[in-house]
């Protein structure tokens, strides 16, 4: 096995666990999706439910990684669970997909936070896909200057994130107007109708999207100082935030806007703050939407190097991707992943797009794999050293992988398209393995 010129430094802690769990599953989701939820759905009542049901599924899924995570402290999160559990080929499916669905999700990110600002400068719409690649270049050079650097830089960010959108939930409780029981009622049967399974599910799938992230602080771990003891308490603070802020921003939309309106509405965050004071105000959310995509950019271009690198490291990947500078970072695993997410950028946004959406598809797959993985190792090695032991073990496990199953299903149903690429890729997958495995043998 190949080593690295550096070892990742051991700097960060409980804030940035906190900052990267955030940070890296808060974007613009939150505030773009409650209008299509509402055309679906219509009930106050259900559709904060559903946000609800969704985070505790997040919540019971972060007690499955943190035992992962402590009992097998390196870098890489997914991949080195599926590595460890069932051998090189679904270890190196499960990596290439993620980061490959990061590098993506990273792109189309950066290509939404140029076009946000060609709506405050209209005068830039015309190099937006310089405007993205510049915001990439800008990230990577400052990751390069370090761990430590970086780790500051994500608790910032995710901290202004965090008092933007309080701001965002505090105007629309103070300057809105609370809808009565009765027009609720009327507009429920005017807009969506009936509460529908299909519309529930579709709800669902919509609300599973923006709790992608939850894991995030996982692939740290190996830089962690003490993760048997911060993991835990940052990556359940992390999400028990995620959820009360998602369930504040809906309570605030479902409070100020009206559900007619709301159930129309493409950027609900924008359109509710013109309903309070004007259509001229509406460009104000912009700020909140740059803010949350820069947030998630930047805990991206963190925590995706990390995949290859130790992918890398088991030669899976190019050992290249194993070279950490002085300050901690994998810096040509940095570079070769902002360099393909800028490629994507100059392909155009609809390939992001549909490349995000082939992502999500991916992401599932990781999460089912990290289950399965867990019911794996207590099993296959019983005696490893596990500070953290996940609770109501083997039903929890088996219960997510259950629900992930579902999804999984649901989204290949929704959007067959997609998965269509996405299957394609996993039947590739497995003879670019046989050639990687071979020159790994040579």
């Amino acid at each position: 096995m190949s080593q690295p010129n550096n070892p990742l430094l051991k700097l960060l802690g409980l804030g940035f666990g906190i900052a990267i769990t955030v940070g890296g599953t808060i974007g613009t989701g939150i505030l773009r999706k409650p209008g299509l939820i509402a055309s679906m759905i219509g009930d106050p009542l259900v559709i904060l439910s559903l946000w609800l049901a969704v985070g505790i599924y997040a919540l019971l899924g972060v007690l499955c990684v943190i035992e992962l995570a402590v009992s097998m402290p390196q870098a890489g999160a997914w991949y080195v669970y599926a590595r460890r559990a069932f051998g090189n080929y679904i270890g190196f499916v499960t990596g290439i997909t993620s980061w490959l669905g990061t590098v993506a999700a990273l792109g189309f990110g950066a290509y939404t936070f140029s076009e946000y600002i060609g709506l405050i400068i209209p005068d830039t719409e015309p190099i937006v896909q310089i405007i993205a690649i510049g915001l990439l270049a800008l990230l990577t050079s400052f990751h390069l200057l370090g761990t430590k650097i970086s780790g500051r830089s994500q608790e910032f960010i995710t901290v202004t994130n965090g008092i933007s959108l309080l701001i965002f939930v505090i105007i629309c409780f103070v300057f809105g107007k609370a809808p009565s029981i009765e027009s609720v009622q009327q507009t429920m049967e005017a807009t969506a109708g009936p509460v529908t399974l299909l519309g529930i599910i579709a709800a669902l799938q919509a609300i599973f999207y923006t709790y992608d992230g939850w894991h995030t602080a996982s692939y740290f771990t190996e830089e962690n100082a003490d993760p048997a003891k911060t993991l835990p308490k940052s990556m359940i603070t992390g999400i028990i935030l995620i959820i009360t802020m998602y369930l504040l921003i809906n309570g605030a939309i479902l409070y100020a806007l009206p559900m007619d309106v709301l159930s129309q509405s493409k950027l609900a965050a924008a359109d509710t703050i013109s309903y309070i004071f004007g259509s001229g105000y509406g460009k104000v959310i912009t700020i909140f939407l740059m803010i949350s995509i820069l947030s998630i950019t930047n805990a991206q271009i963190l925590f995706a190097p990390r995949v290859i690198y130790s992918m890398g490291r088991d030669r899976l990947f190019f050992k290249q991707s194993t070279l950490v500078n002085s300050k901690g970072t994998p810096y040509l695993a940095t570079i070769v992943t902002a360099g393909l997410s800028g490629a994507l950028i100059l392909s155009g946004k609809d390939t992001c797009g549909i490349l995000s959406d082939i992502a999500t598809f991916f992401f599932v797959m990781s999460y089912i794999a990290g289950f399965a993985a867990l019911i794996r190792m207590r099993y296959k090695e019983p005696d490893l050293l596990r500070p953290f032991k996940t609770p109501w073990f083997p039903v929890l496990p088996y219960f997510l992988i259950i629900v992930s199953c579902l999804f999984l299903f649901g989204a290949i149903y929704g959007d067959l398209n997609s998965s269509k690429y996405a299957l394609i890729f996993l039947v590739v997958s497995y003879p670019l393995f046989l050639i990687i495995n071979k020159v790994r043998q040579s």
